[in-house]
């Protein structure tokens, strides 16, 4: 029992001692400064010299996000938290595979484009990428491939996400098809792959923590970017500060952070985590609970259709004859949302939403309404959205799969009526 003790007290120290490393790092770039002597600051206390509000949390992240893992990182944001068009940088949710790199001088950065199926090996400073090409911005939704995994059962392994594991911010950079057309594509490419500067959490320097990438069709899209900057301010440390890949549509695992590397491939990526069952799902449906071959899985490409109620929150208690708003986010790996509707009597009857229009292809679509209640007593309010494909959500969990990824379930929240 003491030894079972000491490992525990240990594995907690380790764990304080990473968070610490991680939150120095990232104040000593907001702050511009290195902090000397920071290592014996106590875990939890406040410096002097940070802007009001700032807190020694997670490094640029707001204590309101609920906290998955902190070995590595993972963090998601509350449902009623993702109500802004542009998610604020500090709510915008964390998904990390590995540890973040440390003592990052962006002076110094450097990204290499290499593989078999490019014409000429280049490189190029984080100047260069500034300088040589146009700068874009576009509104795009980034979402987990295991958002809504706590819904599966049996239950599936991995990050056990509610619904709070997306964002859509304004991304600032390069095309990456720009970047591509510079070295020059080859005709036989088929896949294009990362690496970044995160480090597995074993600490050792031969192993990647993750290393995808998307097929070149999606690469080449005006949509998916290179990018330094969200919601115009440089990228926060977790979310892949300094430079970072953006891929909306396709599970954020595409969107490789801490950006250093980009291969393209003669043949799909093998990358590590593009193997096995991470990030992707049964070719053919399977029972719930079953085991499925290597063999018998089909990587994740695009995104399902989505929604979810930011407003109000679920438990929500209204008095008889007052009307409900009610509003929140739609999004598609397709064209656009065409309608949102609600229902309130578990999905026998539905009604429309008002939605608004797309920033661009990508950005999620904000609805809103007003529901009137027929009666006192306990209510839930689904919200289904449809894009332009024609593809709805549906009802009810979709179909089970080993790593419960892909809920596109409605989301739904409970209300009292008095």
């Amino acid at each position: 029992m003491l030894q079972s003790i000491n490992e525990f007290n240990r594995m907690s120290q380790r764990r304080r001692q990473f968070i610490k490393e991680s939150l120095l790092a990232s104040l000593a770039v907001s702050m511009g400064s290195n902090i000397v002597y920071g290592k014996n600051i106590p875990l939890g206390m406040d410096l002097i010299g940070l802007k009001e509000g700032e807190e020694f949390g997670f490094p640029g992240k707001s204590n309101l996000l609920t906290v998955l893992n902190d070995r590595p990182i993972n963090m998601e944001t509350p449902a009623h938290l993702l109500k802004d068009v542009q998610t604020p940088n500090d709510l915008f949710f964390v998904r990390n595979n590995g540890l973040p790199p440390k003592n990052i001088d962006p002076s110094k950065w450097v990204l290499s484009v290499s593989g078999e199926s490019v014409s000429k090996k280049k490189s190029y400073s984080l100047s260069d990428l500034k300088s040589k090409f146009e700068q874009v911005s576009y509104n795009l939704t980034l979402e987990c491939g295991g958002n809504g995994r706590k819904e599966f059962n049996p239950p599936a392994k991995g990050n056990q996400w509610g619904t709070g594991a997306v964002g859509c911010v304004k991304w600032t950079g390069i095309r990456l098809k720009d970047l591509l057309a510079d070295v020059g594509v080859k005709s036989n490419a088929v896949y294009l792959g990362y690496y970044g500067a995160d480090t597995h959490l074993s600490g050792a320097a031969d192993k990647d923590p993750i290393s995808r990438g998307v097929p070149i069709e999606k690469a080449m899209e005006d949509e998916s970017m290179i990018a330094w900057a969200m919601n115009d301010k440089d990228l926060p440390l977790l979310n892949g500060y300094p430079l970072r890949l953006v891929f909306g549509g396709y599970p954020a695992s595409c969107s490789g952070k801490w950006l250093q590397k980009i291969v393209l491939r003669d043949r799909v990526h093998d990358g590590q985590k593009m193997q096995g069952t991470a990030y992707r799902v049964p070719c053919a449906p399977v029972a719930p609970g079953a085991k499925v071959q290597d063999e018998d899985m089909c990587i994740i490409e695009s995104m399902p259709v989505k929604s979810l109620i930011t407003y109000p929150k679920t438990g929500a208690t209204i008095q008889q004859g007052q009307r409900l708003p009610l509003s929140g986010q739609a999004w598609t790996s397709g064209l656009e949302i065409v309608k949102v509707e609600y229902s309130i009597d578990f999905g026998m009857h539905w009604r429309m939403a008002n939605v608004s229009s797309s920033l661009n292809r990508y950005a999620w679509q904000q609805f809103s309404t007003e529901i009137q209640f027929p009666e006192p007593g306990y209510y839930e309010v689904w919200a289904r959205a449809t894009d332009s494909n024609g593809d709805t959500q549906p009802m009810l969990l979709p179909g089970w799969n080993p790593k419960g990824y892909l809920n596109n379930a409605c989301h739904r929240i409970a209300v009292k009526v008095e």
